[in-house]
């Protein structure tokens, strides 16, 4: 839209300053296999058909994209189910293990509390939210469940170390610093169950974050060794579902390998979109539908 030329402004301005109604959500909480829990927020209709919505970084589903994309996706025929990772909303989760994001083991008891409930079921993700979604249907391949119709990921990091290096450049340091600060919060609440030395190293970056923290409760080498086996771009071949990337050309998120031109070319069902202006998760609409929103729409109704 006029105005709206610069990516840091259509990234930030959504965030900050967009007012969408409250998202009418429900609260559910599911037991899950490690005697921990998941957090679902619902908006029910009675509709055949529903969505999962899959948040960023360190947001949830109060996040506003969260909040935009649940009611227009309730207006226009789908029921909704929105979730949170672990240790985000607004209860922290019981068991050390939070989420990371390459960790689809929640997502897949989602998939199924949801699909046993609806005939149609389809997915969104936003950022690390989509690069979860894509690397879960990529694992599960040929078995993947056949009431999932298709899938959407918006502003997706298909190459998680080139956008963590890149979220340490310039501007963007900005944005890494924030999360730094709140994953940082997040292992803090923590602290009892983790080793003591941890906390005396280092950490200035993301990727000194994943070094010591993410590696040790998730069982990896080092951040190198997250960032090979969590990126979604390796799994984008394997997928089996209809599915659309969109990743805005100027999202500052994004390094170039984070594009996944080659990956899609081996995949005749998922489609990569590049539009030249977007931002991250931003997608600016003067008026109360952002882009995203009714493009989400059409795309699952075609």
């Amino acid at each position: 839209p006029f105005g709206f030329w610069n990516k840091q402004l259509l990234t930030i301005f959504p965030a900050l300053f967009r007012k969408v109604p409250k998202a009418p959500y429900q609260r559910e909480a599911i037991a899950i296999i490690d005697d921990d829990f998941i957090q679902l927020d619902w908006i029910k209709k009675d509709f055949k058909k529903c969505v999962i919505l899959s948040h960023g970084l360190e947001g949830d589903t109060s996040s506003v994209y969260m909040q935009g994309m649940a009611n227009h996706l309730s207006e226009n025929g789908f029921d909704v189910c929105a979730w949170n990772f672990r240790g985000c909303g607004d209860v922290l989760n019981k068991q050390l293990a939070f989420y990371h994001s390459g960790f689809t083991n929640d997502i897949a008891q989602v998939v199924a509390h949801v699909t046993a409930q609806y005939d149609e079921v389809f997915l969104i993700g936003f950022s690390v939210g989509g690069n979860i979604t894509l690397k879960y249907l990529g694992e599960q391949g040929d078995k993947v469940h056949p009431k999932l119709k298709s899938a959407l990921c918006y502003s997706v990091p298909t190459d998680l170390k080139a956008c963590s290096l890149n979220l340490d450049q310039g501007f963007n340091k900005i944005y890494s610093r924030r999360f730094l600060r709140m994953l940082k919060g997040k292992v803090e609440s923590k602290k009892h169950l983790l080793p003591s030395e941890l906390f005396d190293r280092a950490v200035s970056t993301l990727k000194d974050f994943d070094d010591v923290f993410t590696a040790h409760i998730y069982g990896f080498k080092d951040a190198a060794d997250y960032y090979t086996k969590s990126s979604s771009k390796a799994y984008i071949p394997k997928i089996k579902l209809p599915t659309l990337i969109i990743n805005a050309k100027n999202d500052p998120f994004l390094s170039p390998a984070c594009f996944p031109i080659e990956e899609c070319k081996l995949n005749d069902i998922v489609d990569l979109e590049i539009p030249a202006s977007g931002g991250h998760v931003g997608f600016v609409n003067h008026g109360g539908v952002y882009w995203s929103e009714s493009r989400a729409v059409e795309f699952f109704r075609t």
